[in-house]
């Protein structure tokens, strides 16, 4: 969501271990959030649970960055805006897709982003990719396929269709940011701040209109424990957290670094899913697993 820093100087062994620990917190945290927000959401509860995810933490966010937040020019602030009614459509699309499909494919089909990004940049640059990125995406999309379809060859259900809907517009959002040209100087907090702000805005008219579902405040009172704790995971740490180590370690490695440490996200999705949510792929699915993490790995080095 962040927009990286200039690369920093090459640190020791140690130091950059230091500073890679917590990027790599981040990737396990966000690949336990798709197994999290199943155990808190429902289908009438999902734009409600948006609200109160986010509202929780935007104060925190508008209370740190409010000098340069302050400082925003209204080109910058309506480039925010545009972006932050994209970010408002991925967070929707992701969410009700992982009510109505696994943890583990929600993950994983999610970090298809890392291939349609580049394939749409060369489309928008009008450059072909090269061949081994074209072969990279093969892969990738044989391991969703295979993924998706773990229990036998069925339509992929309405959940991983809306997850590879939201990698589509992560892609878009992706694009969004390196062509306004607005928002390329301005201060990574605020960008966010602006961009959650205008997504906490959408979700909230949405709750008020009849067949949404619960309202946040009906929702927070059918709450238990473990429905809190899921709600504070994915505020906390999900969000605050994992902005603010991105915005330190950028300053103590480097963007490719970080990038590569986060792209172990699928890994760890997969991984709580299987293990703490108790899902099953089968032979065809671990197939798929495993196409995806070699696709995309192999994508970001071919698209380097």
């Amino acid at each position: 969501m962040s927009t990286l820093a200039a690369p920093a100087p090459v640190a020791a062994p140690r130091r950059a271990w230091l500073a890679d620990l917590p990027v790599l917190l981040v990737a396990v945290v966000w690949g336990g959030s798709y197994l999290a927000a199943k155990g808190v959401t429902t289908t009438h509860t999902v734009i409600a649970v948006l609200v109160l995810r986010f509202a929780l933490v935007l104060p925190v966010l508008a209370v740190a960055g409010r000098r340069k937040l302050r400082a925003l020019t209204p080109a910058q602030l309506r480039g925010a805006g545009v972006l932050g009614l994209v970010l408002g459509g991925i967070f929707l699309l992701e969410t009700y897709g992982v009510v109505h499909t696994s943890a583990t494919n929600a993950g994983l089909i999610i970090s298809l982003t890392m291939i349609f990004t580049p394939l749409a940049e060369s489309a928008v640059r009008r450059t072909a990719p090269s061949p081994a990125f074209l072969g990279a995406a093969a892969v990738s999309v044989c391991g969703v396929v295979l993924l998706t379809q773990g229990a036998g060859f069925t339509t992929p259900s309405s959940g991983d269709l809306l997850i590879l809907g939201a990698a589509l517009a992560r892609t878009a959002h992706v694009l969004l940011m390196s062509r306004i040209k607005a928002v390329q100087e301005a201060d990574s907090l605020s960008l966010t701040t602006v961009q959650l702000g205008t997504a906490v805005a959408v979700f909230a008219v949405l709750a008020l209109l009849p067949g949404t579902g619960a309202s946040p405040w009906a929702a927070a009172a059918g709450f238990g424990a473990a429905e809190w704790a899921g709600l504070a995971f994915l505020s906390v740490f999900c969000t605050l957290f994992a902005f603010f180590v991105q915005m330190w370690a950028v300053r103590r490695t480097s963007p490719s670094r970080v990038s590569l440490l986060l792209g172990t996200e699928p890994l760890w999705a997969a991984a709580a899913g299987i293990a703490l949510g108790g899902e099953r792929l089968g032979a065809a699915g671990f197939a798929g697993v495993a196409l995806v993490l070699a696709g995309t790995a192999w994508g970001r080095r071919a698209a380097g």
